[in-house]
């Protein structure tokens, strides 16, 4: 990941967090080149971050945006339910 692509994660990831709610999928679908592994990653440390700093809130929204990205990417392992015999 470069320099200049981390920094428009962070840019992103901020947007995220200071739109009004709902129209996140509005600010992601404009960034479609940004839509990738490195934003979840980023979005992950992003999380972290707001956790260690008493920012649960955040936190939680942003791992909720990284767990609905990564699935839609293919990114976040299906689990199968198996029924039990």
């Amino acid at each position: 990941m470069s320099e200049n692509s981390q920094e428009e994660y962070f840019n992103l990831i901020d947007r995220l967090l200071k739109c009004p709610s709902g129209q996140e999928p509005e600010i992601l679908d404009a960034q479609p080149d940004l839509l990738d592994a490195g934003l979840v990653k980023a979005l992950m440390q992003v999380a972290m971050m707001m956790a260690h700093q008493d920012n649960q809130e955040a936190a939680k929204f942003l791992i909720h945006v990284a767990r609905q990205l990564s699935k839609e990417l293919g990114l976040y392992p299906q689990v199968s339910e198996v029924s039990p015999e």
